[in-house]
């Protein structure tokens, strides 16, 4: 398993427990509004809109909270219109960082996000600066505990996967953007239970910096996740082995 993967595995773990409940549902209601006013409130034919459902349900979001975030999106009910912003920037040891939004304040944002990277050893870059480092790719998480890693790596790529990845407690598995619709809806009629779905950034290079930058970088990422206006953050931060193995030990 690579470093990136056990990061990943850690970042996972420790947003489960560190997290606020009301704070992941607030960051879903808005991506599921957003996402129905886009492409309208079924999700069948909104691709966007199913995925957030899907994520919802996987933290056990309450279904009125779901149907109401999308009457908001559609009309039916009032609600706050959301600008969708994407930052890019730098973190210790040059690592690339795209920072989404979703915000009904410009500057609020833009002077947080700022505040955070320069407090953290980063700093704001131009648009297009780290974006062309990354690919748009599908990623399906699946419980690695409830099926055989050979039943899920042949079902998968009969599906169209581009890649499966294993990992500690999930199976990562990564389409085309396109396909991501379609593969999860494959593995899910072989009767594979879907956890979580999502378009996403994928590095195409990772970078690992010294331990100390490692930390720094950890820091940041974790106060960039934690504001209220972001809902997505992607880096190719790629921690040293022996650094992670201090994280699991922690």
């Amino acid at each position: 398993m690579s470093g990136h993967s056990k990061w990943s595995t850690i970042k996972r773990k420790k947003g489960a427990l560190d997290q606020k409940r009301g704070a992941i549902f607030s960051k879903l209601s808005k991506e599921i509004q957003t996402a129905a006013k886009a492409g309208g409130g079924n999700p069948d034919g909104n691709v966007r809109l199913r995925s957030a459902i899907q994520s919802a349900k996987s933290v056990s979001m309450p279904s009125d909270n779901i149907e109401k975030a999308i009457q908001r999106g559609i009309g039916q009910l009032p609600g706050v219109v959301y600008d969708e912003i994407l930052y890019e920037g730098y973190g210790p040891g040059g690592v690339a960082i795209l920072i989404e939004c979703l915000t009904e304040n410009k500057n609020r944002s833009a002077s947080n996000i700022r505040h955070a990277l320069d407090k953290n050893g980063g700093s704001l870059g131009a648009s297009g600066c780290v974006a062309y480092m990354f690919d748009r790719k599908g990623v399906i998480i699946v419980d690695k505990s409830k099926y055989e890693e050979d039943k899920i790596f042949e079902e998968a790529i009969n599906a169209g996967a581009e890649d499966i990845e294993t990992q500690e407690d999930v199976y990562e598995i990564k389409t085309d953007a396109g396909d991501l619709t379609s593969v999860s809806d494959a593995l899910q009629s072989q009767e594979i239970e879907v956890q979580s779905q999502q378009i996403a950034m994928i590095a195409q290079n990772l970078v690992t910096p010294p331990d100390k930058d490692s930390r720094s970088v950890m820091k940041l990422l974790e106060t960039l996740e934690d504001d209220d206006d972001v809902q997505n953050v992607h880096s190719n931060f790629d921690p040293s082995e022996e650094l992670l193995k201090e994280l699991e030990a922690e």
